[in-house]
Order: C-alpha cells, then sequence, then structure tokens
C-alpha cells in the first residue's frame, strides 16, 4: 500500500478502489495517460515488493507470478458492479464474512476518508458514479455492498479478471475497432445486458487439469484514450 500511495505521487496514478491481498492485488484507476501510468506504477509496486520481500526471506526472483492484465471497463452501471466486485475478493474467498473485516482495501478508505496519505480520488469517483459529494458515495456505496452481500454468495465474475473490455455494446464495439489487427482473436459475447471483448477459448483447454488450466494468454495490449479502465 505504500508503494501504492508512491504511484500516486510519482505518476500522477487515480485510483478509484483497489483491493490488496496477500499474492495479488486488484486496482480500479482512470486517466487520459493510463496506457503510460499503468506499466510504471504496476512496475515500480511489482519491483518494490520482490525486493523487500526477498530481502526478508533471502531469496531472490519476482514476487507475483504473472504480468497484470487490464480491463476497459465503461462508466456507469459497469463501474459501480466492477467497484463492488473488488470490494467483495476477500468475501468470496471465504477469508471475512464483510469487507470490513479485511483493512487491506479501498472499501474503508470510501467509507471513512483519510485524511492523509489517502490513495483514493473520491471526487473523481463521486462523479463517475453520478453521485453529489463524499457523504452520498459512502451512502451508495454501502447500500450497493449490502444489497450485493444479500443476494447470497457473490461468486467470482471472469469478466473483470479475463476480459478485455467490458461495458454497452456500442463501448465494446468501439473498443475493437480501435484495436484494429490487435483485435484478431478476441470476440464479443453478450451475457444478460452486458458486453465483454474476450479472448477466444482453445479448444484443448478443457483437457488441462485445475493447475494447467490456469494458464492463459496474456492482455499486453497497449491501450490509447480511455477513461474509463
Amino acid at each position: 500500500m505504500d508503494w501504492l500511495f508512491e504511484s500516486k505521487k510519482r505518476f500522477g496514478l487515480t485510483i478509484l478502489n483497489y483491493m490488496v491481498t496477500s499474492n495479488h492485488i486488484h486496482l480500479l484507476v482512470v486517466g487520459e495517460r493510463v496506457q503510460e501510468i499503468i506499466p510504471k506504477s504496476i512496475q515500480l509496486i511489482a519491483g518494490r515488493t520482490a525486493q523487500e520481500y526477498n530481502l526478508r526471506k533471502e531469496r531472490k526472483g519476482a514476487f507475483w507470478e504473472d504480468r497484470y492484465h487490464a480491463t476497459a471497463v465503461e462508466k456507469g452501471v459497469h463501474l459501480i458492479q466492477c467497484l463492488v466486485y473488488i470490494d467483495l475478493n476477500m468475501v468470496r474467498t471465504g477469508v471475512v464474512a464483510h469487507p470490513r473485516e479485511w483493512p487491506y482495501s479501498g472499501y474503508h478508505e470510501i467509507q471513512k476518508p483519510r485524511k492523509r496519505y489517502g490513495l483514493i480520488d473520491h471526487e473523481r469517483l463521486a462523479d463517475l458514479v453520478e453521485v453529489k459529494d463524499q457523504e452520498a458515495l459512502r451512502r451508495i456505496h454501502l447500500e450497493w455492498v449490502e444489497e450485493k452481500l444479500n443476494r447470497g454468495n457473490p461468486f467470482r465474475e471472469d469478466q473483470w479478471t479475463g476480459s478485455i473490455a467490458v461495458g454497452g455494446e456500442s463501448f465494446v464495439e468501439e473498443i475493437q475497432r480501435d484495436l484494429g489487427a490487435k483485435a484478431v482473436g478476441r470476440v464479443i459475447v453478450t451475457e444478460k445486458e452486458q458486453h465483454q471483448l474476450r479472448e477466444i477459448q482453445q479448444s484443448y483447454l478443457p483437457h488441462f487439469d485445475p493447475q494447467k488450466d490456469r494458464l492463459r494468454q496474456k492482455n499486453d495490449l497497449k491501450w490509447n484514450s480511455y477513461d474509463d479502465i
């Protein structure tokens, strides 16, 4: 979390929500230069985390096994769904019963903004979810989380970690067009009212055992001018 704050200072990373666990992080960020800021921020966070961990454990090598995956998310209802999905990460794993019980997350900052060393841009988040101020954001955010919890077990939703883009049809189609040749091998799938730009599933994947099934093509696309990512 310290290096996440440093990324905010150094590179201007605008954070809307985050979740830090023992072996990965989730970030919801926005900005006009995300294609430059995200790689620099992740490099700093991953590099420094590995250095400190290796020094403490007297080991060498990377701390995280995989490269990061970036998904463009359209503002509005899709952004709200992604926001709450991040909040409930540790609930899905069974570690806690409520996000308030996991201290290393944006949930606490949205509910009780920090006076110093805050990570989340409350003003930008309030604007994107169309509420008038910080207090209104706190109330509606709590309602979203409680509503999701009341529906029962918050299952994993792989569109947020496996898709290239999530949103309305026109939003996803625009990204697909702008990617040009890089969109080859990616298809738009629709689930209920949500559209996703995804990798084509390879026919051999069902024959993988559970560990090998985690292997997938990495998303190393360079985002251009999308604010909602």
